[in-house]
């Protein structure tokens, strides 16, 4: 890279605010779909949105987040981050008003498709951006100040969605990002230099397609199990083998390429490929457990948009507050002890969950959520700067490209997997209540305990709500053991593949996290 040009210090600190306020759609929209999802599974007030086309709502944005990310990284090496970034917040802000005024779920399906290609545009081109802008301590602050904001937006996404949503219909929660990317462009177009790379990296189109496409039919394939109830029909299994089979020829394509884009002989390290497997498997059970959180709360607890909005933010200070104590503990102990242990007790409120019921009091799921919310951001802070701060300066941009691609795959796979096992523990906890009804009601409670409240409602029915909220509860305390398993697993996986004397990383070396799905 060559030597950053020098801009004047107070342009330097509106770039960086240009810089926050872009990123912060990302945080923002992250979060407050989650408070959406009740609605929009209402036939009423949403969309009849059922579990699976919920699943793809979250899905099919992260999918295309994921796969996008390092080939956005090297369109921003060859014709400027500038030009890069401000085509992903058009992009952006272009497909939120479609997702705002989508008539049916298949059209917010492929419109969140599109918010997830213009996320990926924005991402690695405003940290391209702030790295070319700032050096030595004061990109080291900057990059502090851009973690922080991680949190604000993580704490502001499900207030800020509860307020509308208890004012407004469903599809405000979209257009607020349009104001938002409106004065970011202006900000962007008077104060952001075009900067290039002096040695742009090679696109990938086979890469791109095979990883795409590999990771869209195995989310297919896990997805459509839940939606009937089945592993061993052709139209689960084949995709599933599908999806693994392009994987590992994903996997070849790069292994064989000069300058790959995802370089999996990174994996191979020790410390590298152990600590992005267990963000991976953590990044896995937090979405799985945003999903379960979202509908318990709006759902069967009967919470408003606000207050599930309420009930979530300690979890999002939980973060803000985990990063810098991570840092601080760390100085006492070892990067292991301190990151396994955090990652356990993660997993442990992950799992409290099963503990939870219709009437439990609402200090208990306050006290789960911060002690979540703490254990993650230590967890995530700390094992993100070490595995950077292992790679040499040349291998950064590599390893970066890594590690993004494999969280957001643990998302992906987190909300195909979470969902399917809650849709069909639901669906057979639910059966035995059924018979004897109407064929309609029937077919609606099978779907979602959402569809059977409003069926119940309408044909004037209270056991069936009843007997939704029962099987509902069921699946949630299911789904959140296997949660908290693989929680474990990832604490397991820390324990043993991160050096005694790792160090943990300071801000300079430490990137920001993805934003992290929250309840």
């Amino acid at each position: 890279m060559n030597t950053p040009p020098t801009l004047p210090k107070s342009r330097q600190q509106l770039i960086l605010a240009v810089l926050l306020l872009s990123s912060l759609l990302i945080w923002l929209d992250n979060t407050i779909l989650n408070t959406t999802f009740e609605t929009l599974a209402d036939p009423v007030r949403g969309l009849g949105a059922d579990p699976a086309q919920l699943q793809w709502a979250t899905g099919s944005y992260t999918l295309v987040f994921a796969t996008l990310m390092f080939t956005a990284g090297a369109l921003g090496d060859r014709f400027g981050h500038r030009t890069v970034l401000t085509t992903g917040m058009v992009v952006f802000a272009a497909s939120s008003v479609w997702a705002a005024y989508a008539d049916d779920a298949g059209q917010l399906i492929a419109a969140r498709a599109a918010m997830g290609l213009g996320s990926a545009f924005i991402m690695p081109a405003t940290m391209a951006i702030l790295t070319w802008t700032f050096t030595g301590p004061a990109r080291a602050t900057a990059i502090g100040l851009f973690s922080a904001s991680a949190g604000v937006g993580l704490a502001a996404g499900p207030l800020l969605a509860g307020v509308l949503l208890d004012h407004f219909w469903w599809g405000s929660v979209f257009l607020v990002n349009v104001p938002v990317v409106a004065v970011a462009l202006i900000g962007i177009a008077a104060l952001v230099p075009n900067f290039h790379s002096p040695a742009p990296r090679p696109l990938d189109p086979a890469g791109l397609l095979l990883s795409i496409t590999g990771l869209a039919a195995l989310a297919y394939g896990l997805i459509r199990a839940g939606q009937v109830a089945s592993w061993g029909r052709p139209d689960v299994w084949a995709p599933i083998a599908a999806g693994l089979i392009l994987l590992v020829a994903f996997v070849v394509v790069e292994l064989r390429s000069r300058q790959p884009s995802f370089d999996p002989r990174l994996l191979a390290e020790r410390t590298f490929g152990g600590g992005n497997a267990a963000l991976g498997l953590l990044f896995f059970a937090m979405t799985a457990v945003g999903f379960y959180g979202a509908f318990y709360l709006q759902g069967a607890r009967g919470f408003s948009p606000l207050e599930a909005g309420l009930a979530s933010f300690p979890a999002a200070v939980g973060v803000m507050i985990g990063g810098p104590l991570g840092v601080r503990l760390v100085q006492k102990w070892s990067l292991r002890p301190v990151s396994a242990t955090a990652l356990t007790v993660a997993a442990l409120a992950m799992g409290s969950f099963g503990l939870f019921g219709l009437h439990t009091p609402l200090i208990w799921i306050e006290i789960a959520m911060s002690v979540q919310g703490i254990a993650i951001g230590m967890v995530i802070g700390l094992v993100t700067g070490t595995l950077m701060s292992t790679l040499p300066l040349e291998r950064a941009g590599a390893g970066s490209a890594v590690t993004n691609t494999v969280r957001q795959t643990g998302s992906v796979l987190g909300i195909a997997v979470g969902g399917t096992i809650m849709s069909i523990t639901y669906g057979r906890a639910i059966a035995p209540t059924l018979p004897g009804l109407p064929a309609e009601v029937q077919e609606k409670a099978r779907a979602s305990a959402e569809l059977a409240r409003h069926a119940a409602t309408a044909t004037k029915n209270p056991d069936l709500a009843r007997a939704a909220d029962s099987a509902f509860m069921h699946a949630m305390h299911v789904g959140t053991v296997w949660t908290m398993l693989i929680a474990l697993l990832a604490a397991g996986v820390l324990a043993i593949t991160m050096r005694p004397n790792a160090i943990a990383a300071t801000p300079a070396a430490t990137e920001v996290p993805e934003p992290a799905p929250s309840h």
